[in-house]
């Protein structure tokens, strides 16, 4: 790289890091406090709040570094713009393209953040937050079980343990179940214990009886049991967990193990896209600086700044995230149009391709009268 080169990729690299440092804390803390709201309220410690938080992050860097390397593009061409170096490099005869090539360097090493987060760290991270999350949900007790309270975990059944010994023993359980229309159903156990099952974890009262009251003829039937399982897997979600094509390794996208395609139940059509979208996402990176810089490039100097050229190019970074969206459809529907995941990438680069040259000509106007 020349001087001229590293004076512009350093520039873009000292802003990227500003903005990424500060769009992923936005953009986390906006997650964190969701999640916060849910897992102290639903009594988790801390420390679980902490760990998920963590897990996350990959996922929020994915999404802020495109946005980040536009935003440092944009920033940068300004700058040059507004303290006329810009003017001073067209003057010397340097062309766009000479210009553009520290971005492409620059892109380039967001591109290659991008690769190490959708292959690597995103699969684990999606893998772990996922198992976390089925570990919680199969802890009834911290879940919605709550000793001398009156809870409702679902629409229309309300539970009350009147103690919950460190052993994990229900004591003193009543359940009512007015679900099912003209009828409802109240059980009371002396003691109770948690399953898990298939389905879902049980509930196993012991000791215990059950009032039946018809609504129609208003007759009220009671049973005594020795021992009754009340399936409550619907009320939290099953236990266990599915799996999702995002959590899979690059590897085992490329030769799916039979277990995993059979709990997730994933198509060939998702997993060619998935495997597409891991490369076009770095490439989408790169093409949004590269959109960012050369639109800035249009139009003289202003005193108000180039606001019109800072919108056209946020239009067209729309444009082509909104044509990623619209393609990932028809992609995850036909497994032999995975090549999809390409095309807004490509789209961009055609974009630039042809602001490129109108800036050529642009430049190469002047010298022409003169």
């Amino acid at each position: 790289m020349s001087r001229l080169d590293r004076y512009v990729f350093f520039q873009l690299l000292s802003v990227f890091a500003f903005f990424s440092l500060v769009l992923v804390s936005v953009y986390w803390v906006n997650r964190a406090v969701r999640l916060f709201d849910r897992l102290i309220g639903g009594g988790q410690p801390l420390l679980v709040f902490l760990e998920l938080s963590a897990l996350t992050l990959p996922n929020v860097i994915r999404l802020v570094l495109p946005v980040a390397a536009f935003a440092a593009a944009v920033y940068v061409a300004t700058r040059l713009t507004r303290e006329s170096e810009l003017v001073v490099m067209r003057a010397a005869g340097i062309s766009p393209l000479r210009l553009l090539r520290a971005v492409v360097a620059f892109g380039g090493v967001v591109a290659l953040m991008l690769l190490v987060l959708m292959h690597v760290l995103m699969p684990a991270a999606r893998n772990q937050l996922a198992d976390r999350q089925a570990e919680i949900a199969e802890n009834i007790t911290a879940h919605f079980l709550t000793a001398g309270e009156f809870q409702r975990p679902a629409r229309n059944i309300t539970v009350f343990i009147r103690e919950i010994t460190p052993e994990g023993e229900l004591r003193g359980v009543f359940l009512s179940d007015t679900r099912a229309e003209g009828s409802h159903v109240n059980y009371t156990a002396r003691s109770a214990l948690l399953a898990p099952g298939a389905s879902g974890p049980k509930l196993v009262m012991l000791d215990g009886m059950a009032q039946v009251r018809d609504l129609r003829t208003n007759r009220l039937v009671i049973a005594s049991f020795q021992d009754l399982t009340y399936d409550i897997g619907a009320l939290i979600g099953p236990s266990g967990r599915g799996y999702d094509v995002r959590e899979f390794s690059t590897r085992d996208l490329i030769a799916p193990p039979p277990e995993l395609l059979e709990a997730s139940g994933a198509t060939p059509a998702e997993l060619r896209y998935e495997m597409a979208n891991r490369f076009a996402h770095p490439v989408l990176a790169v093409v949004a600086a590269m959109i960012g810089f050369v639109v800035i490039q249009f139009g003289d100097f202003s005193r108000l700044g180039p606001w019109k050229q800072v919108a056209g190019a946020i239009v067209l970074l729309a444009m082509t995230q909104l044509l990623d969206n619209a393609l990932a459809r028809p992609a995850l529907q036909d497994p032999a149009l995975a090549w999809l995941a390409f095309v807004p990438a490509l789209s961009g680069l055609m974009a630039v391709g042809v602001m490129l040259v109108l800036l050529q000509r642009r430049q190469a106007r002047p010298r022409a009268a003169a």
